[in-house]
């Protein structure tokens, strides 16, 4: 049971350094300043290491799936609210979709 929280654990902040590195590449992409894009590459490094990680203590199928599930909600939202960006209808059933797929896998 303690290796589900290591598991989750690992992989959220894997999920969390990724989205943050992502914003700043979308803020490179805007501004253009190198030191965005070098601080984002290193934030990828280093989510990529927790992510790595956590495939000790689960599936790597399961791994995935709910990586990407958890970063695509997470980068839905920060582009929502922070970029300002529109999310289509097919978009949102797409989203809710992602979540029922995260909530079957961990049944």
């Amino acid at each position: 049971m303690f290796e589900k929280y290591i598991f989750f654990g690992l992989l959220l902040l894997a999920v969390v350094l990724e989205v943050a590195a992502d914003i700043l590449f979308k803020k490179w992409s805007i501004e253009n300043k190198g030191l965005l894009l070098g601080i984002g590459l290193a934030l990828y490094l280093v989510g990529t290491i927790f992510w790595a990680m956590s495939l000790k203590y689960d599936f790597l199928s399961k791994a995935v799936s709910i990586f990407t599930v958890l970063n695509m909600i997470l980068v839905v939202i920060v582009g929502l609210f922070v970029f300002k960006e529109d999310v289509s209808t097919i978009n949102k059933i797409g989203i809710a979709l992602g979540i029922i797929s995260v909530i079957l896998i961990e049944l």
